[in-house]
């Protein structure tokens, strides 16, 4: 019996070290960076199961741009926020291997502290910002606010005129761009 309970208490505090790890200390952060602050997100992201990975995949649930989240937690490769006006959190797992950024540079792309001016892009580019989708004819600008930035293990430099993103894990597709304006679509 006493065995067990020293197998029981080595995991809880395995567990109590493992979740304090995790979250950062209000000293770590970027400056302007603060625990408890509100952010907008500066993309449509979209979502399953109340994670979003930076691998970016075009499926779930849509997250409009501008919308206000409250910063819970900021680990190695985590973000938890609080998507303040659903009253639910999302966690946020940062790929870096798909990113190549740290969750800091990933923090930095996905959340501001100013919602986006949506004023700067045309009627198309709003409308399709706000269903998170692309349409042929819109800036380089407007697609990464609709759907993000692609994955860097198919897209290593976003100069390039082609864009591949995943729809899921096993399926992509790449916008194509001419003069900075997409061009076409492929599935």
């Amino acid at each position: 019996m006493l065995r067990i309970l020293k197998v029981i208490m080595l995991s809880m505090l395995f567990g109590l070290t493992a979740c304090q790890m995790m979250e950062s200390k209000p000293e770590q952060l970027p400056a302007g960076v603060q625990l408890g602050g509100t952010y907008y997100t500066q993309m449509t992201m979209m979502y399953e199961k109340g994670v979003y990975r930076t691998t970016n995949y075009r499926r779930g649930i849509l997250l409009a741009i501008n919308t206000p989240v409250e910063l819970l937690e900021i680990g190695p490769n985590v973000i938890k926020v609080k998507l303040t006006q659903m009253n639910t959190e999302l966690l946020v797992k940062s790929v870096t291997k798909h990113t190549g950024d740290d969750v800091y540079q990933t923090f930095a792309k996905l959340f501001a502290k100013q919602e986006v001016n949506l004023s700067r892009f045309n009627h198309l580019e709003r409308d399709n910002i706000k269903k998170g989708t692309v349409a042929k004819g819109m800036s380089r600008a407007a697609v990464k606010v609709a759907i993000g930035y692609p994955p860097i293990v198919r897209t290593p430099s976003l100069d390039s005129n082609e864009w591949t993103y995943w729809s899921s894990r096993f399926n992509t597709f790449i916008v194509h761009f001419e003069n900075d304006k997409v061009s076409r679509i492929q599935d």
